[in-house]
């Protein structure tokens, strides 16, 4: 059984940092691109950042310079560091496990407020 489990969400200030996590269990989580991606309420999801089996990023403009992306294979987690967060980041915040051929892994998501 395929598990995704995000964590770290919560409320934080503007201007503040969080860093976001991503367990993953049930795949060879090595052979998988991960993503991060967000919903605000009213809208669609939205893409952030990925992170490709072997190391490369993408990030949306819209984070690019203030969110990073990374991944630790031997603890098959994904992680997102947030920095000088807005309050146009909050919003529910979806990992998502991608590989050719294998139909996509969700989470759960985890709520993140940017608020003072």
């Amino acid at each position: 059984q395929v598990q995704l489990v995000e964590s770290g969400g919560g409320l934080v200030q503007p201007g503040g940092s969080l860093r976001l996590s991503c367990a993953a269990s049930g795949i060879i989580f090595s052979a998988y691109a991960m993503g991060w991606y967000r919903q605000a309420p009213g809208t669609q999801r939205e893409f952030l950042a990925r992170v490709t089996s072997g190391g490369s990023t993408a990030y949306a403009d819209s984070v690019k310079g203030r969110f990073t992306i990374s991944r630790d294979n031997a603890k098959n987690t994904v992680y997102l560091q947030m920095n000088s967060l807005k309050p146009e980041d909050t919003a529910v915040y979806y990992c998502k496990a991608s590989k050719t051929g294998a139909v996509p892994y969700w989470g759960q998501g985890t709520q993140l407020t940017v608020s003072s």
